[in-house]
């Protein structure tokens, strides 16, 4: 891969499939996405929203609205199905495990989705690939 970050629909969801790909050509552990910080959005101390993948299981951290939003999401995509959720007392949220046995294409949709649907970012947020 030569790009590691883009901020139109069509060229994240190109560049998060291409990625997905890449991942899957590598065996690496895990693909880490992230939103660009926003500091009105995420304020000034909070991290800005990530996405991992890794096999055919996304790992994400959302709070309670944002997790109605995942899960209103989820049931968008047949083939997907939300299979863990940990809440442990000391965190603030859920970290929430989505099993997605899907094409590049169909994953990266959903992760595009998710920073826009789950997460609330504007439709030309940018979207950086953080590891692969």
């Amino acid at each position: 891969m030569s790009r590691f970050d883009a901020d139109d629909p069509t060229a994240r969801r190109t560049l998060v499939a291409d990625a997905i790909v890449a991942h899957r050509e590598r065996a690496s552990a895990f693909l880490t996405l992230e939103a660009e910080h926003d500091p009105e959005r995420d304020g000034d101390d909070a991290p800005a929203p990530w996405v991992q993948f890794a096999e055919s299981t996304f790992n994400l951290d959302v709070d309670d609205d944002e997790l109605e939003r995942l899960t209103d999401l989820v049931d968008e995509f047949p083939d997907f199905r939300i299979d863990q959720l940990e809440s442990p007392e000391t965190a603030e949220g859920t970290n929430a495990r989505v099993t997605a046995r899907s094409d590049a294409n169909r994953l990266a949709t959903f992760a595009d989705r998710v920073f826009v649907d789950v997460y609330g970012r504007e439709q030309d947020y940018r979207v950086w690939v953080a590891a692969i």
